[in-house]
């Protein structure tokens, strides 16, 4: 089994899809606020607590502090539970807010940019520090296009993203084309060995959890999410700071790993001279 990188949420290539990128698709527009859903919100607080915990323990095994936690079965499935629950959210999301299937250009095209930007300085970075195993396709860029693609079904009978998201989660374990091997290719998902990469999430069949999304917020949008939200006023403190936190998912996932290594590293000094 290959060891993680000194950036645990760049993953090695065979750990492909189990990277888990928290993004907030409404985030900066007066829309948006109008429209939030605290238990959206708390979902996404809870996802991206999972997401800190799961790069300290990639942390903690990279400098030795721990070992044969990080690559154990259960926790890389831990991490698949966390990406498809991001990935479903984007296409969740994309019905929240833009109601009766009209797209919103401008929080659209704004929240869109601002991925887009944050993906291409990842694969940059990472080009410099991992030349080989760079990040030509990672989560950031396959949210952005989920997003993209995602618009097409925002007028269409909920069925329709229910069977294409079926589908595209399947197509790929039944086709499988050696000439989609390269970087190239390689993120449309049909490839029959993947290049490698510290992170790499390919649209298919990572897109099928988008469409599933979409269906879900087809099928409840006559439900009253607002008033089964208060439900979580129970938790009093806990709930607000996962609403803080669900509200700033994309901030806290570019920053939590460089805070944890400051924490980390030094401590992992201090242990080997102990």
């Amino acid at each position: 089994m290959d060891q993680p990188s000194c950036l645990p949420d760049i993953m090695p290539h065979n750990a492909a899809s189990k990277i888990m990128l928290p993004l907030n698709y409404q985030s900066g527009s007066a829309i948006v606020k109008q429209s939030r859903i605290d238990a959206v919100d708390i979902v996404r607080g809870v996802a991206i607590c999972g997401v800190v915990i799961f790069h300290m323990v990639w942390d903690l095994e990279f400098t030795g502090i721990i070992s044969g936690v990080a690559f154990h079965p259960i926790w890389l499935g831990f991490g698949r539970i966390l990406a498809g629950t991001f990935m479903f959210l984007v296409g969740y999301s994309l019905v929240l807010a833009h109601p009766n299937g009209v797209v919103k250009k401008g929080p659209f095209l704004r929240r869109l940019s601002i991925i887009s930007a944050a993906a291409l300085a990842i694969t940059l970075i990472t080009f410099f520090a991992f030349p080989t195993s760079f990040i030509f396709f990672g989560i950031l860029h396959s949210i952005a296009i989920a997003s993209l693609l995602g618009i097409v079904f925002l007028k269409t009978p909920a069925i329709v993203p229910l069977v294409m998201g079926i589908l595209v989660l399947a197509f790929p374990q039944y086709l499988q084309i050696d000439a989609f091997n390269s970087r190239w290719l390689a993120w449309i998902g049909l490839y029959s060995s993947p290049p490698i990469s510290n992170d790499f999430v390919p649209v298919l069949p990572w897109f099928g959890l988008t469409l599933l999304g979409i269906f879900f917020a087809k099928t409840v949008k006559h439900l009253d999410i607002k008033t089964h939200s208060r439900r979580f006023t129970s938790l009093g403190n806990l709930r607000n700071s996962l609403i803080w936190a669900g509200r700033r998912t994309l901030p806290i996932y570019l920053l939590h790993q460089p805070v944890l290594l400051l924490i980390i590293v030094p401590v992992s000094w201090i242990l080997q001279t102990i």
